[in-house]
């Protein structure tokens, strides 16, 4: 039960995040108070895709589109972000700071 409650968390967290911004796992584990959860994070974020969460702006500490084997096709994830102003150069963000929300500073 208690993994259930933590994800929700993570997804309420994640549908904040606004259109053309990115955050990273570990932001968002720091928001919930469980800095050391990043990884459950990206569990979460896994599980996602039936749950109308945009989990294509969720990626690791430095910009790399980590998970974007858990999208259909081939560079879905990088298509999302790049519709919503994202660059993306060899599956990482280009200017990750200044698309960067961090939900601790922004929620």
């Amino acid at each position: 039960m208690e993994e259930t409650n933590f994800f929700d968390k993570v997804y309420q967290v994640a549908r904040e995040i606004p259109y053309g911004r990115v955050t990273s796992y570990g932001a968002i584990a720091k928001y919930l108070g469980a800095a050391r959860s990043a990884r459950m994070v990206g569990w979460a974020m896994n599980n996602s895709s039936a749950k109308d969460v945009p989990a294509h702006r969720v990626v690791n500490r430095t910009g790399v589109l980590t998970g974007k084997h858990h999208f259909d096709g081939t560079n879905l994830m990088q298509q999302l972000l790049e519709n919503e102003g994202v660059k993306v150069k060899d599956n990482q963000i280009v200017d990750f700071q200044k698309h960067f929300w961090d939900p601790a500073k922004e929620l």
